[in-house]
């Protein structure tokens, strides 16, 4: 090996940049908490940047000059490269690098970053441990970026850490995707990361290109545009190189053949040193290979392997592939470094060029048979001593190798080999780029080689369908189709699964395997309804045709288990029911316990929404405990969104929060993005029903923030909807309200989703005085269907409704259709299940609601529902009966009924107040104010301090006064303070002689002039 060559061509005086320089700086700075240094007592805020610019204008040194500065304040540098292999990029190879370089700087910082999560994040940093054996899931690309970004965060929490990951161009899918994750959700931490790529290269169709459409609208990432050096530049630069001032007229050569380009102007200037002309070639990339052509001719051949090997060499490989003697090896890579053509490694165990672009230049130059054969070459060193490249880029270089050499039958098994290591890592896009090579592959490898292959590993997403020995199975080209398409749909290429999908179904055409054909038709209900285009309802049904009458097998257990759930989602009931039991029946038969659990959830679920509440429940905590133990982490996460939505369902919402709380912690822990999305999102329906409205709009929020996917988003919306609706902000429900119908769309409708919103709908229309709106909106809803198990949203629904028409009985716009609307309402309650206490209150509630809207005061129907909802845990809703049960009391009752409507309002008050539910507060302030009782006992005052005791006036003559002043007259004061016309008039008679005034407007301005009733206070609700 070869140690560091001094490199003659690179300049020691770093030239110009002194613009992007300082936004480096200033980006480290800000990451550091406006210090310098990591020890900074002030927390800073992770920063973002993107460096571009054409290859060879500068970018490395730049990179270099910035980490060299960082690392003297303080800051911990971790350098990450894209490595390319032929035309291919190894998976997370920057990440995987960067992450390396952090773990030899901050061993013990990085472990406990990393406490916990060991398993998953090995798919990056196989140091870690071993990795998991799971089946893969959708979630697992999500789990694993979320993981990392925490990892960055904890990392970087109590120093400066500075990521640096260079030629993003070559980026796999999986490295773009996860930088694209860390820009969009990094929050914490003194963290800088900052990714380089080649402008030149970004074509139209380039992979890169949408990526650097994305992060342009992010408002965190600062993108760098490094240009091209000017004349003095280049002349700074050319000084530097030779270590005296250059000839003008060298400069004006150089700079106009260079055009400024910073790698250029070096090779231009070295080659005039050693007596070259700058106009020697025809070609800049001529003047590279002049360069190589200039070394003897075993270093020429050296170059030559190092260009087809890879971004790096290792020195051990490279000896086996070159058959040199080691003498005569060590002598020509001097050769090649000495030209500064060459140079060692980082790590120091290999070789790579000093540019790309000389590199690509040697590549280029290579004939297409000397290609094929240093592929097969490095393929057949690399089988002859796996050792002699990292365990971690073994297997997909050997598959890079291999096709590139053109040989069929040993590409084939070393791709499908490649393709597992990456399913392993979630680098769902390189296995799915892999499986479509092996599919390209499949055809012109041997039939034995093909025989030889088992699905065993290679597609696990399909199991055998006799659940036999797939040890005995050979594999298939349908198996590959299979592992492409879930890969195609784990990595967010849905409509590739979808065409994968659709050619393979047509293949099966001509095949006797209906399993397969119905693993298919369940792939594509999942994609038709991620892509929005249908509910997916077509697709499941078709595959349970597919496996009726079958033997028991897994797919049949899934196919079961996937109907049982859309079922529980959009037609819950007994045959929801029944193909849940089947579900898990089969899937006990044929030991699938992953299904078998899952199913379980949805028999829980259903269960509970039949009304065998304790039987579901007790269901969903034993799923939730076995699915802990046995590392099921998909069916944990959904025991604690599916367990809590239930026990939220029949009224036990203390219950349901303390499982929630618990599950914000366990879906963060393991990065189910979606899942903390949905936990979030009941936690805020239970926070709401406690009574704790600020951290139900914190939860909403929260998962908002959290979620990937639309529909628990979509229910976050409505959880701010419904507190913003119950705080008498009826512009801001409408606004989520709107937001909820764009998250939810109308592709895939569910009743857990219309009758939510047709619920908030009807409360904004009805706060607006929309009443036929409001109704129009029931009529949609009611037509859509209260399906059996959703009586939780169907009761709220019904109450929103009725309440609505008791508010409105006196608006002259209610009256046409007022009948109608109120008989629907009421044969929809006959029909509606009232299983538990919650249910019970709410059909008490939404009757006396009915009888307020025909004008009717039942003091004691009213009694009965305050009595129900005393003994639930719902301090709003017991709130608002209890205010009714005071209206009728007040209105109905006797004079003896004053004293308990008074503490009922005074409760109710107290509540409302809270909560910040002012619509609940002012209806209580203004009814306590007609009926002349105050909310809280008010301070004594002497006669002398009180204008209007002054005038001998009584206090009900001072409420008189006060409703006059206001203009009122004597039957709207009789309906204010409960009193007959007959005796307001009396009172009116009583103001006018005491004050000795001839009228009323004289009485009005009497008590205005002497500032009685301050103008703030008229018409609002007495407070006390």
């Amino acid at each position: 090996m070869l140690g560091l060559v001094e490199t003659r061509s690179v300049s020691p005086v770093f030239v110009g940049r002194a613009e992007e320089l300082d936004t480096l700086n200033d980006a480290l700075a800000r990451a550091a908490g406006g210090g310098t240094s990591q020890a900074s007592s002030t927390g800073g805020e992770p920063q973002a940047l993107l460096l571009g610019g054409e290859a060879g204008v500068g970018k490395t040194r730049l990179v270099e000059e910035f980490s060299t500065a960082a690392a003297r304040k303080g800051a911990v540098v971790a350098l990450g490269g894209c490595v390319e292999i032929g035309a291919d990029g190894l998976p997370f190879a920057p990440f995987s690098t960067a992450l390396r370089a952090l773990r030899r700087e901050l061993p013990d910082e990085l472990a406990a970053a990393a406490a916990g999560q060991e398993e998953e994040l090995a798919r990056l940093l196989p140091e870690l441990g071993d990795t998991g054996t799971g089946r893969p899931d959708e979630e697992g690309m999500a789990r694993l970026f979320e993981l990392t970004a925490r990892l960055l965060e904890r990392v970087a929490a109590d120093r400066t850490v500075v990521v640096a990951l260079e030629d993003l161009h070559w980026a796999d899918a999986s490295t773009r995707h996860l930088l694209a994750y860390l820009f969009r959700t990094l929050r914490t931490g003194r963290l800088v990361v900052l990714a380089t790529y080649r402008s030149d290269d970004i074509h139209r169709r380039h992979p890169l290109r949408p990526l650097l459409a994305e992060l342009d609208r992010l408002r965190t990432v600062q993108r760098i545009e490094l240009a091209r050096f000017n004349r003095a530049e280049v002349a700074r630069q050319i000084a530097g190189i030779h270590a005296a001032e250059p000839d003008p007229a060298q400069v004006d050569e150089i700079f106009q053949r260079s055009d400024g380009n910073a790698f250029f102007v070096e090779e231009l200037a070295v080659a005039a040193h050693e007596g070259c002309r700058t106009g020697l070639t025809d070609s800049l990339r001529d003047l590279l290979l002049v360069r190589v052509e200039a070394l003897p001719e075993s270093a020429q051949r050296v170059v030559r392997i190092v260009a087809e090997g890879g971004s790096t060499v290792e020195y051990r490989l490279l000896a086996a592939v070159a058959g040199l003697a080691e003498d005569d090896l060590i002598e020509a890579l001097r050769a090649a470094v000495n030209a500064n053509i060459l140079l060692a490694a980082p790590t120091g165990d290999g070789y790579r060029f000093r540019h790309s672009l000389v590199r690509e230049a040697v590549a280029d130059d290579l004939l297409p048979g000397e290609r094929s054969r240093l592929n097969r070459r490095y393929a057949e060193a690399l089988e002859a001593d796996p050792g002699l490249v990292p365990a971690d880029q073994r297997v997909m270089r050997l598959a890079s190798y291999w096709y590139h050499a053109h040989d069929a039958a040993k590409a084939l098994p070393a791709v499908l080999d490649a393709s597992v290591a990456a399913r392993r890592r979630h680098a769902y896009s390189e296995q799915l780029r892999l499986l479509e090579r092996a599919m390209e592959l499949w055809d012109p490898a041997p039939e034995d080689v093909r025989a030889a292959l088992r699905p065993a590993g290679y597609t696990d997403v399909y199991r055998a369908p006799d659940g036999g020995d797939q040890a005995n199975t050979a594999l298939r080209y349908l198996d590959l189709m299979a592992a492409a398409a879930v890969a195609s749909r784990f990595c967010g290429e849905r409509e590739r699964a979808l065409k994968i999908t659709k050619r393979a179904l047509r293949l099966l055409e001509d095949e006797d395997d209906p399993l397969l054909a119905a693993w298919f038709w369940v792939q594509r209900s999942r994609l038709v309804q991620a892509k929005a285009r249908d509910d997916g309802w077509k697709e499941l049904a078709t595959a349970q045709e597919l496996v009726r009458g079958l033997p028991p097998s897994e797919v049949h257990a899934e196919v079961l288990t996937n109907v049982a759930g859309w079922s529980m989602l959009h037609q819950p009931g007994a045959e929801a029911l029944a193909a849940a039991e089947r579900a898990v029946e089969y899937a006990r038969m044929v030991e699938a316990r992953e299904v078998e659990l899952n199913a379980r959830v949805t028999r829980g679920v259903l269960l509970v929404d039949a009304g065998d509440i304790e039987a579901g429940l007790a269901e969903m905590y034993e799923v939730k405990e076995q699915s802990l133990a046995g590392s099921f982490t998909h069916v944990a996460g959904r025991t604690y969104v599916n367990l809590p939505s239930e026990l939220e369902a029949v009224g036990r919402s203390l219950e349901a929060a303390g499982i929630l709380e618990e599950g914000t912690g366990f879906a963060r822990k393991y990065g189910l993005l979606d899942t903390e999305a949905w936990v979030w999102g009941n936690l805020s329906d239970s926070l709401f029903s406690l009574g704790r409205w600020d951290e139900s709009a914190e939860a909403a929020s929260n998962a908002l923030r959290r979620g990937h996917s639309a529909k628990p988003q979509g229910t976050a919306a409505l959880c701010l909807a419904n507190v913003a609706l119950a705080r008498g902000d009826a512009a801001e429900a409408g606004h989520q309200l709107a937001a909820a119908h764009g998250y939810f769309g109308t592709h895939d409708p569910m009743p857990q989703q219309w009758l939510p919103l047709a619920f908030i709908a009807i409360g904004v229309a009805a706060s607006e005085g929309r009443i036929l709106d409001a109704r129009g909106e029931l009529d949609r809803a009611l037509d859509a269907g209260i399906p059996p198990g959703t009586q939780r949203y169907g009761w709220k629904l019904l109450l929103a409704a009725a309440t609505a028409e008791a508010d409105s009985r006196s608006l002259p716009a209610a009256r046409q259709g007022r009948e109608e609307a109120l008989e629907r309402i009421f044969s929809t309650v006959k029909r509606l299940t009232t299983g538990a206490p919650i249910w019970v209150a709410h059909e008490k509630w939404v009757r006396a609601e009915l009888q307020r809207a025909e004008g009717i005061a039942d003091p004691d129907t009213w009694s009965e529902v305050v009595t129900a909802f005393e003994r639930l845990e719902r301090p709003y809703d017991l709130a608002r009966v209890r205010h009714r049960l005071a209206e009728a009391l007040l209105t109905a009752g006797g004079e003896d009924d004053r004293d308990r409507a008074i503490e009922l309002l005074r409760l109710a008050h107290a509540v409302a107040d809270h909560l910040g539910a002012r619509p609940l507060a002012d209806a209580v302030g203004l009814l306590a104010q007609r009926a002349r009782l105050s909310l809280r006992q008010a301070p004594q005052q002497s006669p002398a301090a009180d204008p209007v005791q002054a005038l001998g006036l009584t206090s009900r003559e001072r409420d008189v006064l006060r409703l006059v002043s206001i203009g009122r007259t004597n039957r709207q004061i009789a309906e204010e303070l409960f009193i007959s016309p007959k005796t307001a008039s009396v009172h009116v008679s009583n103001i006018l002689g005491k004050l000795g005034v001839s009228g009323r407007g004289e009485a009005a301005a009497l008590a205005h002039r002497l500032g009685l009733f301050p103008s703030e206070t008229l018409g609002a609700p007495t407070a006390g």
